[in-house]
């Protein structure tokens, strides 16, 4: 009895302590199994632990101690990369200052095998940046260069302007001479002995010549792909090569003070009164007002109208006070030629920059400097291209009205074209026109002088500039071919009135308006029934 009694007192204490050896064994389990990282990761609390708020802050702020730590080690690599660009941007800087010229680089003519070393290392690597061995891409279809073909007898090009035609012999001297030298090139690089071959080489000549293509990259330089007959009947040889373009070298390095230079600015005028009075505006307004280094000429043929071109000519100059200007009178037929020459051989000051202008052009003050700046005496005569505007009516003829001359003055191919055949607008300093033997006086009338004049500069040892300019511009006005022209000149007034009109687009939407109109009452029909 006393043992069951004592048995039974004892039991609930030995439960307890298996109870308390079961969960020790747990703790030692769960301690001994716990996974642990690189870096001593702490095990995630027990949900129903004491400590299971502090157990999440302290993973929470080693959590937070690793991030800093991260950012701190990119913000340390940003700034080395900072201090490493500066480095290469002080090297540069050093390299710039202690070779000023990107030529001294490349020509060290201290040291002349170096030099030329470096200027084919240079031409090679042009190659390898030019589409000689592969393509590259391009943004838009626009942005390819496209080649030009040629024979030995034509040159097949793209941009023929207005003068040039789609297929002609290369009548720029330089053009001629340079496909000569490729094919010549090319014709004795074929006939090198290859070495290897033990049969009788063919010999080729320029009569095998077949076709070839060229284009140009304007920093890299030309390529050339030449095909020749080859010894059978569908075989064929092909060369290409390469002619790349140098470093650029500086020429010169100037001040140029234009200040004191006065352009005199000589209008031939023949009636046309209207229009003079629109030239005097533009004249006032550029000439006079933004500019003030100018003189006018104005060389009047005959007596009608002329009183009334006087009283604007001296409005202007009492309303803008402007004393600069000669009027001289001819009472002879209109020769533009004669009244160049006349006004040009009238004026008695110093030498002084002729600008030769006619009463439907329109210049900028731009183009003043443009004009100062291209020409210099015993040097330079500048011919620029000028910028001929279309018929307004013609252009605007599909809005409600045209707008302002100003408004007008856009260079865009459907407002106009550059006058790239015309040569009568020119600068150049009075010395060189005398010099030269000034206009061909036999001309009368229209055309021909401008042309005579330019090939006598060409024929000269000056310099002609030959370029488009955006500030200066042909307004349009109908063109009158007299019957009293030669054949050759009443020639060349129909082409110039045909080329002023509009652009062939626009000539197109008139030659088929009355299809396009009937298109449109169609569609009109047409949608009423639906």
């Amino acid at each position: 009895m006393m043992l069951r009694r004592g048995f039974i007192l004892f039991l609930p204490r030995l439960v307890g302590l298996l109870v308390v050896a079961c969960c020790s064994m747990s703790i030692v389990y769960m301690l001994a199994c716990t996974p642990k990282g690189d870096n001593q990761q702490l095990a995630l609390p027990r949900v129903h632990s004491p400590t299971v708020k502090e157990g999440y802050e302290a993973i929470l702020q080693e959590r937070e101690e690793q991030h800093r730590n991260y950012i701190i080690s990119l913000k340390k690599q940003i700034a080395q990369l900072k201090a490493e660009l500066q480095g290469r941007t002080e090297q540069l800087k050093n390299m710039q200052n202690q070779y000023p010229d990107s030529l001294d680089v490349w020509l060290d003519h201290s040291k002349p095998e170096n030099a030329q070393a470096n200027l084919l290392a240079f031409l090679r690597s042009q190659v390898d940046k030019a589409e000689v061995h592969s393509g590259v891409k391009l943004s838009t279809e626009y942005a390819a260069v496209p080649f030009e073909s040629f024979t030995l007898q034509k040159v097949y090009q793209l941009e023929t302007g207005l003068t040039r035609h789609p297929e002609e012999k290369p009548v720029r001297k330089d053009k001629r001479d340079e496909l000569i030298e490729v094919i010549e090139l090319a014709v004795g690089s074929l006939n090198k002995p290859d070495g290897v071959s033990k049969a009788k080489p063919h010999v080729y000549t320029a009569s095998d010549f077949v076709e070839g293509i060229y284009r140009t990259e304007k920093n890299k330089g030309t390529l050339y792909e030449l095909t020749f007959k080859g010894d059978a009947k569908h075989q064929f040889k092909k060369i290409v090569l390469f002619r790349p373009f140098g470093p650029v070298m500086k020429v010169k390095n100037e001040n140029v003070n234009m200040a004191d230079t006065l352009i005199n600015v000589i209008v031939p005028l023949a009636k046309r009164a209207s229009k003079f009075r629109q030239f005097m505006q533009n004249f006032r307004e550029m000439g006079i007002q933004q500019d003030g280094r100018i003189h006018l000429t104005v060389v009047y043929f005959g007596k009608e109208q002329m009183n009334e071109v006087k009283s604007i000519l001296e409005n202007t100059s009492k309303s803008a006070n402007f004393k600069n200007f000669t009027f001289i009178q001819l009472n002879e037929e209109f020769s533009r030629g004669k009244g160049l020459d006349v006004g040009a051989r009238f004026w008695k000051g110093n030498n002084v920059v002729l600008f030769f202008c006619d009463v439907d052009i329109y210049f900028t003050a731009e183009f003043l400097n443009s004009c100062r700046l291209n020409t210099q005496p015993g040097k330079k005569v500048f011919y620029p291209v000028l910028f001929s505007q279309y018929n307004p009516s013609i252009i605007y003829g599909h809005h409600d009205s045209i707008p302002s001359l100003e408004q007008q003055l856009i260079i865009k191919k459907e407002t106009g074209f550059w006058r790239d055949f015309g040569f009568g607008m020119t600068c150049q300093y009075r010395s060189d026109f005398i010099n030269i033997g000034g206009f061909d006086l036999d001309i009368k009338g229209w055309g021909g002088e401008d042309v005579h004049l330019y090939r006598k500069y060409l024929h000269s040892n000056l310099m002609v500039i030959r370029t488009p300019v955006r500030g200066l511009f042909h307004l349009w006005h109908e063109k009158q071919c007299l019957d009293e022209l030669t054949p050759e000149q009443y020639k060349m007034c129909m082409q110039s009135k045909a080329m002023n009109e509009a652009s062939h687009g626009q000539l197109g939407m008139l030659i088929f308006k009355q299809e396009i109109e009937t298109h449109l009452h169609r569609q009109k029909l047409s949608s009423k029934k639906t």
